[in-house]
């Protein structure tokens, strides 16, 4: 039954707030940021779970696959650290891929928040690090050489830090300065939201969030029930092939709709690999319910309530369910195909709310070394690279954008004052974008050469060079990725030594088309040429104009 003292109106006012306080919280996270990775890159994520341990709310800025592997998290630190275990300043922290995000670089922790002596509420964050000690490399055969494994521990103990575990992470990375400043920016959100969320229950005669997690979680469940129950039963298939290493590999998914209940199940899928593009179930859970949450109901609010009714599995051993000590370092070189497959299940019965594949999974390079200039020590960073967003139901997809993921781009300028090298270009790529009545968005050409005496190493894990992204319902495939090095083609995953002078290339993949070319607009065409995204001689032979 409805809680009396929650009307409508009080309800929104007080979920507004909850929404707003998260969204205040992971700006105090950001600007304390050290790292490009999280103050630019936002590759991070911010959520506020009540005390029964149920997802509530989370930043908008958020990546989708931490949000979704959070609740797993949050649920392994209870399990050895049990409520009367906690303490008021309690920060737990891990970064074990099964039970985060799937690979060691991304930490997560977990902050109990107490009011008095009672605890109210969790607030939980993951943020990732570019490094994470070890050797990750494109041909790890172990999660073992990918870094270090943080076991779940306190990090903070009532408050004051817990100087093992500081010491620990200090003397196993390159850039501890940057990483552990990254984790204090995460204490900073933390005692943020402590005061901020004290302040809200004291306003509104709250004891705890109790009663509004009841009311929100329990109609956001509704929602996505009805939403449900509104598509037609049945099962519903997609497959296709993805680059892999060595050979390619498949990607089977079908979707089940029975009443009020969804179940994806990846049954078919190739087996696990000796290469680190493994996806642990966490991971492939987090896409697959993020996709169905933008297909199904995407309005109402993402908790706890709108995951119940969706169901995910995949064969254990398998490519999307990796075991330990299965390499998993990019693990997203297979856990970003979960979304296409499902909304390429689900386009017969959705045809008008799909998208078509994007140039993702999400391309990055990673540069280290050390700066010629020895007081500066090393570095190791990474660099963003998103390739053409798929064609949307409503319009073209936008250009250099991606999905699933949905990392920033960071200034060029910050990037060129921490790593000796020299962006030469950065430019749209004509005609890279798979025609439809709505276009693939363009993929992108970047530009690099080294500027350094001292040898910087590189390292790529890039896909879709085989197998472009596809286009739906008619709409036509994107252009696929190519990578090269002084004009000669290198392997999409592989580390490279970089001289002085050396020039790298990346052309990331275009976004597949959206329905028939035929059916597309003819001022939309002309648009096209008017920007140079797609050049006369292309728009010809797609379109058939003069």
């Amino acid at each position: 039954m409805p809680n009396p003292e929650l009307n409508a109106v009080r309800l929104g006012l007080i979920w507004r707030r909850l929404d707003g306080i998260v969204d205040q919280v992971a700006e105090t996270f950001l600007r304390a940021a050290f790292s490009v990775v999280v103050r630019d890159n936002y590759d991070m994520a911010f959520s506020l779970f009540d005390s029964q341990g149920r997802q509530l709310t989370q930043s908008k800025r958020s990546i989708p696959s931490f949000l979704g592997t959070l609740p797993r998290t949050l649920d392994a630190v209870l399990d050895k650290f049990p409520i009367d275990k906690l303490s008021p300043g309690d920060v737990i922290i891990s970064n074990n891929a099964w039970i985060g995000t799937g690979h060691l670089n991304d930490i997560s922790m977990v902050h109990p928040i107490f009011r008095g002596n009672t605890l109210v509420a969790f607030a939980a964050s993951t943020a990732h690090t570019v490094d994470i000690g070890g050797a990750p490399s494109p041909n790890a055969k172990d999660c073992y050489e990918e870094g270090l494994c943080i076991p779940i521990c306190k990090i903070v103990v009532a408050g004051e830090d817990n100087p093992v575990v500081m010491d620990f992470l200090t003397e196993n990375l390159r850039q501890p300065d940057e990483t552990l400043g990254d984790v204090r920016a995460q204490f900073a959100a933390y005692r943020d939201c402590n005061s901020k969320l004290m302040a809200l229950l004291d306003e509104e005669g709250l004891d705890d969030l109790i009663p509004v997690a009841d009311e929100i979680i329990a109609r956001s469940e509704q929602s996505m029930r009805a939403a449900i129950a509104a598509l037609p039963d049945g099962t519903y298939s997609d497959g296709f092939d993805i680059d892999g290493v060595d050979v390619p590999l498949r990607i089977e998914c079908q979707v089940t709709i029975a009443g009020e209940e969804l179940t994806v199940d990846f049954a078919g899928t190739s087996p696990q690999v000796p290469w680190p593009i493994n996806s642990v179930l966490n991971y492939t859970q987090a896409y697959a319910r993020y996709a169905v949450k933008c297909l199904v109901d995407p309005d109402a609010p993402n908790n706890a309530g709108s995951l119940a009714p969706v169901h995910i599995k995949a064969p254990e051993g398998s490519l999307l369910n990796a075991t330990p000590p299965a390499p998993v370092w990019g693990r997203h070189l297979s856990g970003h195909y979960v979304p296409p497959a499902i909304i390429g299940a689900m386009a017969p019965i959705m045809s008008d709310q799909v998208v078509a594949e994007s140039g993702s999974p999400l391309w990055n390079v990673y540069f280290a070394g050390r700066y010629e200039d020895e007081t500066r020590g090393n570095f190791v960073k990474m660099f963003f690279m998103n390739g053409g967003h798929g064609a949307r139901s409503k319009g073209d997809g936008p250009g250099c954008l991606s999905f699933p993921s949905n990392v920033s781009n960071q200034p060029i300028e910050a990037f060129e004052h921490q790593v000796p090298m020299l962006v030469r270009e950065k430019s749209f790529i004509p005609d890279s974008g798979g025609i439809g009545k709505y276009r693939g968005g363009n993929a992108q050409r970047l530009v690099f050469e080294a500027r350094s005496e001292n040898p910087i190493t590189m390292t790529i894990r890039h896909e879709r060079i085989s197998y472009p992204p596809r286009g739906l319902l008619g709409g036509a495939a994107g252009r696929a990725g190519i990578d090269q090095i002084n004009g000669q083609v290198i392997p999409a995953k592989s580390r490279s030594e970089l001289k002085s002078g050396d020039v790298v290339v990346f052309e990331t993949p275009g976004g597949g088309g959206l329905y028939p070319p035929g059916e597309r607009d003819d001022a939309m065409i002309n648009q096209d040429l008017e920007s140079g995204l797609t050049t006369s001689g292309a728009s010809r032979e797609a379109y058939g104009n003069d």
